[in-house]
């Protein structure tokens, strides 16, 4: 019972993450291969309608419940609503990391910040340069996401032989990654904005900073959380926005509390929902086009411009003397781990259902991604294996 009270209180969010990464790399694998096995089956049909069926018969993606707006499919419940536990988490992981983890000095964020620069900016460019003057522009952030939980989670598959210096690395990469990825559906991914609901959830978000400083935090702030939730929900901006603004007036003595509450349902319930009900992709002619702009775009984007944007950019900070290579990570360890974060899948999902409305575009995206992010993992586990034995040989 002790030991169960010192861990919940005391043990780092960051190192119980890599612990748990191949579990839950394992969990999103399992749920992908049932979607797609339902999707693709005699009544996939009805697999495909019981997450896309409208609740008033309509294409909107909000329906009138009363007085309020509300989401309108279970698969707009899960991207608008469920998710946004999943951005307070990663929130709640970058406001940690920023004051008392391993991005709490200029000089410690300095190298995974520039990294994660490098691995969304030329995959970026990779996409635009292929994409330009086509209508699939509109996607040139899909290949820019890495998913945290399946790199670190193939990388923890090989143990102790990976260095623990390169797993922090590239979980620190991954979540500046997240930052990225938050900034950019905020800016470039919203609708039109009604600025009356971005007031009404800006004076919930000033509510909850005041209350935190006259009430202990519990109740009060989750409720006007929601609030702001409902308010971002229908202001034009993605209403997971709301669970990266509540993660960042959250208390400092509260933080390593609240992740260690939220890690199991979200990457264990509320992750594998997302993976069911966004990797509903019936496999046919439609869906299957490597071969077009949109595809070759996130595959090169994300296999190629990952591993070159990653790599070129840490050894350009190393050979300036601006930031420090990971201590005890050899050049193959580390261009593994960059192919590595070529594995989009969460985000780039994410992004994909932002950026498109065709739902045809949307699975053709898709597909792509989970090739992608397929050749990323194969690949660099194998370099990365061969790389471990070469290094303990030595």
């Amino acid at each position: 019972m002790i030991l169960k009270v010192l861990k919940h209180t005391f043990l780092n969010p960051l190192k119980e993450f890599i612990h748990d990464s191949k579990a839950i790399g394992m969990v999103l694998c399992f749920c992908t291969i049932i979607s797609l096995f339902f999707a693709n089956v005699p009544f996939g049909n009805e697999y495909i309608l019981f997450w896309n069926k409208s609740i008033d018969g309509t294409l909107q993606h909000s329906t009138s419940l009363g007085i309020f707006h509300l989401p309108n499919t279970i698969q707009v419940w899960i991207n608008d609503a469920f998710m946004t536990f999943f951005f307070l988490l990663a929130g709640l992981e970058i406001k940690r990391e920023l004051i008392q983890g391993e991005l709490n000095s200029p000089k410690k964020a300095m190298m995974p910040l520039f990294a994660a620069m490098g691995g969304m900016l030329v995959p970026a460019l990779i996409f635009v340069l292929i994409n330009v003057n086509t209508i699939y522009t509109r996607g040139w952030a899909i290949p820019t996401a890495t998913d945290i939980a399946f790199t670190v989670g193939i990388m923890s598959l090989l143990g102790n032989k990976v260095p623990m210096q390169l797993k922090v690395f590239v979980t620190a990469l991954a979540i500046i990654d997240d930052v990225g990825a938050i900034i950019v559906i905020a800016l470039f991914y919203g609708s039109t904005i009604q600025w009356m609901y971005v007031l009404l959830a800006l004076i919930a978000l000033a509510l909850i900073v005041i209350a935190n400083k006259r009430i202990k935090f519990g109740l009060v702030q989750y409720v006007l959380g929601v609030i702001m939730w409902y308010a971002m929900f229908n202001s034009g901006l993605h209403a997971t926005i709301a669970g990266v603004l509540f993660a960042m007036v959250v208390p400092i003595k509260y933080l390593t509390r609240l992740q260690l509450q939220l890690h199991v349902p979200v990457y264990f319930i509320i992750m594998p929902i997302f993976a069911l009900a966004n990797t509903v992709l019936q496999l046919n002619a439609s869906s299957i086009q490597l071969t077009n702009t949109l595809s070759i775009g996130i595959v090169l984007g994300l296999i190629v411009g990952k591993t070159i944007g990653i790599t070129l950019f840490s050894y350009s900070m190393q050979f300036f003397k601006i930031a420090s290579l990971p201590k005890d990570v050899k050049f193959l360890q580390f261009i593994s781990a960059a192919i590595l974060c070529g594995i989009g899948f969460t985000m780039s999902i994410f992004i994909s259902t932002l950026a498109f409305k065709d739902t045809a575009i949307q699975n053709q995206a898709k597909v792509a991604i989970l090739v992608a992010s397929l050749i990323a993992g194969v690949v660099g586990y194998t370099i990365m294996t061969l790389a471990c034995k070469k290094t303990s040989s030595v």
